[in-house]
Protein backbone atom coordinates (compact mmCIF):
# COMPACT_ATOMS: atom_id res chain seq x y z
CA UNK A 1 0.00 0.00 0.00
CA UNK A 2 2.85 2.37 0.90
CA UNK A 3 4.50 1.70 -2.47
CA UNK A 4 1.26 2.55 -4.28
CA UNK A 5 0.87 5.80 -2.33
CA UNK A 6 4.49 6.65 -3.05
CA UNK A 7 4.03 6.06 -6.78
CA UNK A 8 0.88 8.20 -6.77
CA UNK A 9 2.71 11.05 -5.03
CA UNK A 10 5.58 10.83 -7.51
CA UNK A 11 3.10 10.87 -10.40
CA UNK A 12 1.29 13.89 -8.97
CA UNK A 13 4.60 15.71 -8.44
CA UNK A 14 5.71 15.07 -12.02
CA UNK A 15 2.31 16.14 -13.35
CA UNK A 16 2.40 19.38 -11.32
CA UNK A 17 5.92 20.18 -12.51
CA UNK A 18 4.88 19.60 -16.12
CA UNK A 19 1.86 21.87 -15.70
CA UNK A 20 4.00 24.58 -14.07
CA UNK A 21 6.55 24.33 -16.90
CA UNK A 22 3.78 24.70 -19.48
CA UNK A 23 2.33 27.68 -17.60
CA UNK A 24 5.76 29.31 -17.33
CA UNK A 25 6.51 28.87 -21.05
CA UNK A 26 3.07 30.26 -21.95
CA UNK A 27 3.78 33.44 -19.96
CA UNK A 28 7.19 33.86 -21.62
CA UNK A 29 5.54 33.39 -25.03
CA UNK A 30 3.23 36.31 -24.18
CA UNK A 31 6.29 38.44 -23.38
CA UNK A 32 7.90 37.53 -26.73
CA UNK A 33 4.72 38.28 -28.66
CA UNK A 34 4.43 41.67 -26.93
CA UNK A 35 8.04 42.56 -27.78
CA UNK A 36 7.52 41.64 -31.45
CA UNK A 37 4.38 43.80 -31.64
CA UNK A 38 6.26 47.06 -30.97
CA UNK A 39 7.70 49.20 -33.74
CA UNK A 40 10.48 50.31 -31.41
CA UNK A 41 11.42 50.07 -27.72
CA UNK A 42 13.39 52.38 -25.44
CA UNK A 43 14.61 51.07 -22.07
CA UNK A 44 16.44 52.64 -19.14
CA UNK A 45 17.93 49.99 -16.87
CA UNK A 46 20.03 49.37 -13.79
CA UNK A 47 22.76 46.73 -13.82
CA UNK A 48 24.25 45.11 -10.74
CA UNK A 49 27.02 42.50 -10.54
CA UNK A 50 27.96 40.77 -7.30
CA UNK A 51 30.40 38.04 -6.35
CA UNK A 52 30.93 37.68 -2.61
CA UNK A 53 33.88 35.28 -2.98
CA UNK A 54 35.75 37.70 -5.22
CA UNK A 55 34.55 40.76 -3.24
CA UNK A 56 33.00 42.28 -6.36
CA UNK A 57 30.07 44.68 -6.10
CA UNK A 58 29.47 46.74 -9.23
CA UNK A 59 26.48 48.92 -10.12
CA UNK A 60 25.85 50.77 -13.34
CA UNK A 61 23.04 52.28 -15.40
CA UNK A 62 22.36 52.21 -19.11
CA UNK A 63 19.81 52.74 -21.82
CA UNK A 64 19.00 51.15 -25.14
CA UNK A 65 16.80 52.00 -28.11
CA UNK A 66 15.70 49.09 -30.32
CA UNK A 67 13.91 48.78 -33.64
CA UNK A 68 14.02 45.40 -35.35
CA UNK A 69 17.69 44.41 -35.69
CA UNK A 70 18.87 48.01 -35.21
CA UNK A 71 19.85 49.47 -31.85
CA UNK A 72 21.81 52.05 -29.89
CA UNK A 73 23.11 50.91 -26.50
CA UNK A 74 24.81 53.19 -23.96
CA UNK A 75 26.38 51.24 -21.13
CA UNK A 76 29.45 51.66 -18.88
CA UNK A 77 30.86 54.54 -20.90
CA UNK A 78 30.60 52.76 -24.25
CA UNK A 79 28.09 53.32 -27.06
CA UNK A 80 27.23 50.37 -29.26
CA UNK A 81 25.29 51.11 -32.43
CA UNK A 82 23.92 48.71 -35.03
CA UNK A 83 22.37 49.86 -38.31
CA UNK A 84 21.38 46.31 -39.27
CA UNK A 85 24.54 45.64 -41.27
CA UNK A 86 27.41 46.99 -39.19
CA UNK A 87 28.05 47.19 -35.45
CA UNK A 88 29.92 50.27 -34.23
CA UNK A 89 31.47 50.16 -30.74
CA UNK A 90 32.39 53.68 -29.66
CA UNK A 91 34.65 54.32 -26.66
CA UNK A 92 34.94 58.03 -25.80
CA UNK A 93 37.52 57.36 -23.12
CA UNK A 94 39.86 55.59 -25.56
CA UNK A 95 38.76 57.67 -28.56
CA UNK A 96 38.42 54.45 -30.51
CA UNK A 97 35.70 53.01 -32.75
CA UNK A 98 35.52 49.33 -33.66
CA UNK A 99 33.48 48.35 -36.71
CA UNK A 100 32.31 44.79 -37.43
CA UNK A 101 29.73 43.20 -39.71
CA UNK A 102 26.60 41.80 -38.10
CA UNK A 103 27.08 38.08 -37.55
CA UNK A 104 30.85 38.29 -37.30
CA UNK A 105 31.26 40.01 -33.94
CA UNK A 106 32.01 37.76 -30.96
CA UNK A 107 29.20 39.37 -28.92
CA UNK A 108 26.47 39.02 -31.53
CA UNK A 109 24.73 36.32 -29.48
CA UNK A 110 24.11 38.87 -26.73
CA UNK A 111 22.60 41.73 -28.71
CA UNK A 112 20.27 44.10 -26.82
CA UNK A 113 17.23 42.80 -28.70
CA UNK A 114 17.89 39.30 -27.39
CA UNK A 115 17.82 40.46 -23.77
CA UNK A 116 14.04 40.54 -24.19
CA UNK A 117 13.68 37.16 -25.91
CA UNK A 118 16.75 35.14 -24.86
CA UNK A 119 14.54 32.68 -22.98
CA UNK A 120 12.82 31.26 -26.08
CA UNK A 121 15.02 28.19 -26.28
CA UNK A 122 17.75 26.31 -24.45
CA UNK A 123 16.11 26.22 -21.02
CA UNK A 124 13.93 24.17 -18.73
CA UNK A 125 11.06 26.26 -17.34
CA UNK A 126 9.53 26.41 -13.87
CA UNK A 127 6.84 28.58 -12.27
CA UNK A 128 8.37 30.51 -9.34
CA UNK A 129 7.31 33.06 -6.72
CA UNK A 130 5.05 36.09 -7.11
CA UNK A 131 6.03 39.44 -5.57
CA UNK A 132 4.35 42.82 -5.21
CA UNK A 133 6.82 45.52 -6.23
CA UNK A 134 5.61 49.10 -6.04
CA UNK A 135 2.05 48.02 -6.71
CA UNK A 136 3.07 45.78 -9.60
CA UNK A 137 2.43 42.05 -9.54
CA UNK A 138 5.70 40.46 -10.62
CA UNK A 139 5.58 36.78 -11.52
CA UNK A 140 8.93 35.00 -11.64
CA UNK A 141 9.80 32.19 -14.03
CA UNK A 142 12.92 30.14 -13.29
CA UNK A 143 15.08 29.10 -16.22
CA UNK A 144 17.62 26.30 -15.96
CA UNK A 145 20.03 25.99 -18.93
CA UNK A 146 19.81 22.65 -20.72
CA UNK A 147 23.44 22.65 -21.82
CA UNK A 148 25.94 21.60 -19.16
CA UNK A 149 28.47 23.92 -20.83
CA UNK A 150 26.38 26.98 -19.95
CA UNK A 151 28.14 29.00 -17.24
CA UNK A 152 24.77 30.13 -15.86
CA UNK A 153 23.27 28.02 -13.07
CA UNK A 154 19.81 29.55 -13.26
CA UNK A 155 17.98 32.70 -14.32
CA UNK A 156 14.92 34.26 -12.74
CA UNK A 157 12.81 36.37 -15.09
CA UNK A 158 10.42 38.77 -13.35
CA UNK A 159 7.38 39.64 -15.48
CA UNK A 160 4.80 42.37 -14.87
CA UNK A 161 1.59 40.36 -15.26
CA UNK A 162 -0.44 43.46 -16.17
CA UNK A 163 1.71 44.51 -19.14
CA UNK A 164 3.46 41.19 -19.97
CA UNK A 165 6.75 43.08 -19.94
CA UNK A 166 10.00 42.09 -18.26
CA UNK A 167 10.58 43.89 -14.97
CA UNK A 168 13.92 42.30 -14.10
CA UNK A 169 16.24 39.34 -14.59
CA UNK A 170 18.46 37.73 -11.97
CA UNK A 171 21.23 35.52 -13.32
CA UNK A 172 23.18 33.21 -11.01
CA UNK A 173 26.46 31.91 -12.40
CA UNK A 174 28.11 28.62 -11.52
CA UNK A 175 31.04 30.64 -10.17
CA UNK A 176 28.79 32.42 -7.66
CA UNK A 177 28.35 35.62 -9.66
CA UNK A 178 24.93 37.26 -9.45
CA UNK A 179 23.86 39.68 -12.17
CA UNK A 180 20.66 41.67 -11.70
CA UNK A 181 19.09 43.76 -14.44
CA UNK A 182 16.14 46.01 -13.49
CA UNK A 183 14.05 47.85 -16.08
CA UNK A 184 13.42 51.37 -14.74
CA UNK A 185 11.63 52.67 -17.82
CA UNK A 186 10.02 50.85 -20.75
CA UNK A 187 8.72 53.05 -23.59
CA UNK A 188 7.41 51.89 -26.96
CA UNK A 189 6.51 53.15 -30.44
CA UNK A 190 8.33 56.47 -30.06
CA UNK A 191 8.72 58.99 -32.94
CA UNK A 192 12.42 58.30 -33.54
CA UNK A 193 14.50 60.49 -35.91
CA UNK A 194 15.39 58.93 -39.27
CA UNK A 195 19.10 58.90 -38.43
CA UNK A 196 18.63 57.27 -35.01
CA UNK A 197 20.69 54.22 -36.01
CA UNK A 198 23.01 55.86 -38.53
CA UNK A 199 26.70 56.10 -37.71
CA UNK A 200 28.21 59.48 -38.63
CA UNK A 201 31.99 59.32 -38.51
CA UNK A 202 32.40 63.12 -38.69
CA UNK A 203 31.02 63.32 -35.14
CA UNK A 204 34.18 61.59 -33.89
CA UNK A 205 37.17 63.50 -35.27
CA UNK A 206 40.61 62.09 -34.45
CA UNK A 207 39.14 58.77 -33.24
CA UNK A 208 41.08 55.65 -34.12
CA UNK A 209 39.03 53.41 -36.42
CA UNK A 210 39.49 49.68 -35.93
CA UNK A 211 37.86 47.65 -38.72
CA UNK A 212 37.45 44.07 -37.57
CA UNK A 213 36.51 42.62 -41.00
Amino acid sequence: MKKIIGLVLIFLSITTQAQDATKAKALLDKVSAKVKSYQNIQIDFKYSLQNLKENINQDSKGNVTLSGNQYVLNFMGVTKMCDGKKIYTISKEDEEISIASVGKGEDDADTPAKMLTFFNKGFKYAWDITQNVGGKKIQYVKLTPISSKDERKQILVGIDTKTNQIYNTITIGKNGTKVTLIVNSFKTNLPLPKNQFTFVQSKYPNYYINKLD
